[in-house]
């Protein structure tokens, strides 16, 4: 199977950890096996956790990594300048225009802690859907109503058709937030338009986006979305089996090569976290356990 394009598309909140790293490499080996590009996308919209030091950390992270891009900013000047997710912001204005055309969305003013009361699992069950809020009022996010989606259809690597409802944990999903940027559903999916990507990797913790996004491409007629193939892997957990996390110094990449820590000592470390019985220290000791 070919591909053309895929991205590696982590966010500057935090020092990159080893899971970042698993999936980076994983999306390598999968460009190297299907001779898919990569393109470096970094997802900076949310600029109250932005960092330049964050974004530094990605691009020396890829460079230990020994992971070339192929498409994208080589560095942070660049990243600034031509590539930062603000440069796209009338894209992501265009599809929420193309939305308020349709009758998928509804204005939400519930809070976060609204939200919980009414439900202890914390997900939006609609309680807004009927209450007809304007469009423009303020401090109010859009939603999309999830209740009129049929069942949503998309490609897993290698070619497995899945077949699934929109899942409880993403219904009603958020495309424009109470600040009026735009969601994460709605620029991960704008961007991969865009960009033309046609194979994405991501975690198993994503899942549900990949439905969302699926979903909500339908709704602002990208035709093309339709084509891309994802990849969803396991997701690394510490040794208290807990998912990594960025605000854990001792897994960041940042730490590891700041200790003296070198690819070998990474690969190891990944290994021992997917389980691996065989040792392994290096890019083809990697693609030798994977099944891709």
């Amino acid at each position: 199977m070919k591909f053309n394009l895929t991205r590696i598309a982590p966010t500057p909140s935090g020092f990159l950890h080893l899971g970042n790293a698993y999936s980076f490499l994983l999306t390598k080996a999968l460009a190297e096996k299907t001779g898919a590009k990569i393109l470096l996308r970094i997802d900076d919209l949310d600029r109250e956790r932005y960092r330049s030091e964050y974004v530094q950390d990605i691009f020396d992270s890829l460079d230990f990594l020994e992971i070339t891009i192929d498409k994208g900013p080589k560095n942070l000047t660049e990243f600034e300048k031509e590539w930062s997710q603000i440069h796209r912001r009338p894209l992501y204005e265009q599809a929420l225009e193309k939305l308020q055309e349709t009758s998928h969305i509804f204005a939400c003013t519930c809070s976060r802690k609204k939200i919980q009361s009414m439900d202890s699992s914390g997900y939006y069950l609609g309680h807004c859907l009927e209450r007809r809020i304007p469009l423009d009022r303020k401090e109010a996010a859009w939603r999309i109503n999830t209740l009129i989606a049929d069942l949503i259809e998309f490609t897993e690597y290698p070619d497995s058709k899945i077949i699934q409802p929109i899942p409880l944990d993403t219904s009603f999903f958020m495309v424009r937030k109470k600040d009026q940027m735009p969601s994460y559903h709605m620029t991960s999916l704008v961007d991969d338009h865009y960009f033309e990507v046609d194979l994405i990797v991501r975690g198993q913790d994503l899942f549900s986006s990949s439905i969302a996004q699926t979903y909500l491409s339908e709704i602002v007629g990208f035709k093309k979305f339709k084509n891309i193939v994802f990849y969803h892997h396991l997701i690394l957990k510490d040794a208290q089996k807990k998912k990594l996390s960025k605000s854990d110094g001792a897994t960041s990449i940042h730490h590891l090569r700041k200790s003296g820590k070198k690819l070998s000592d990474v690969f190891r470390l990944i290994g021992e976290m997917m389980g691996s019985t065989v040792p392994i220290s290096n890019m083809e000791d990697f693609k030798g356990i994977l099944s891709l």
